[in-house]
């Protein structure tokens, strides 16, 4: 089996794997009841200020920033970072490219360097700090060594063992029509696929589920209007009927 049929197949699977991972998790998340009215005050009264909150808690981090400055810096730089390269990566996925995106590619080049700090830091914690290394489980440092390993290989191949790029946009443009095409021979470019498409298998087993978790934490999402409005979770009012 060739290179490109080997990765064709695994971004496949891992797309798959994504997609339907994420939807069963979603779905569960979304199915179980929150038994109780329990808003982390002071909370907003009304549907616009919830979601005026969640804007601010997914964009901003604010409880983080309120709890702990420093796991704030370093989480919310990796998570802006990473969503800048992200958006610069659509280059190998549009023909032809986007204007904005064409814009950002500067910008996305310095997000990794910004990415792999924030890991970095991020992990350091870990390791450094007594209360934290206590709580850690292997699979949290495993994720941050895959995402480090990402991030370090991604720029490894801008600015040490550059690829062909062009090559890479064929092949990326023949997985979205399923038209599979030759993939560079680049054994660093290799590695870098098959992390990423082992980041996108394991993401709906991890705590990466943090990413869609939050807009189901019932901490965050609820109004505070016990007052105004009895809360009922759905088997509690089949009970009270029965």
């Amino acid at each position: 089996m060739s290179a490109a049929a080997f990765f064709a197949i695994l971004f496949n699977v891992a797309a798959l794997t994504l997609v339907v991972g994420l939807g069963v998790r979603i779905a569960d998340y979304a199915r179980t009841p929150a038994p109780l009215k329990i808003p982390t005050t002071p909370a907003p009264a009304t549907p616009a200020g919830v979601a005026w909150r969640m804007f601010r808690e997914v964009a901003f981090f604010e409880s983080l920033f309120k709890g702990n400055l420093w796991l704030w810096g370093l989480g919310w730089l990796f998570h802006v970072s990473l969503a800048l390269v992200l958006l610069r990566h659509l280059r190998y996925f549009t023909e032809p490219v986007w204007g904005w995106v064409a814009l950002i590619q500067p910008f996305g080049i310095y997000a990794g360097l910004a990415m792999l700090a924030g890991l970095g830091g991020l992990w350091l914690r870990r390791l450094a700090v007594e209360r934290i290394r206590y709580i850690s489980t292997p699979s949290d440092h495993l994720m941050l060594i895959l995402l480090i390993l990402i991030a370090g290989s991604g720029l490894l191949l801008k600015f040490v063992a550059h690829t062909d790029i062009v090559g890479v946009k064929i092949f990326c443009l023949g997985l979205l029509h399923f038209d599979w095409q030759p993939l560079p021979a680049d054994g660093l470019l290799y590695l870098h696929l098959g992390l990423v498409a082992a980041l996108a298998i394991i993401f709906p087993f991890s705590k990466l589920l943090h990413a869609p978790g939050v807009f189901f934490s019932p901490s965050r999402n609820q109004a505070d209007n016990p007052r105004e409005a009895r809360h009922l979770a759905p088997w509690a009012a089949r009970l009270e009927r029965e």
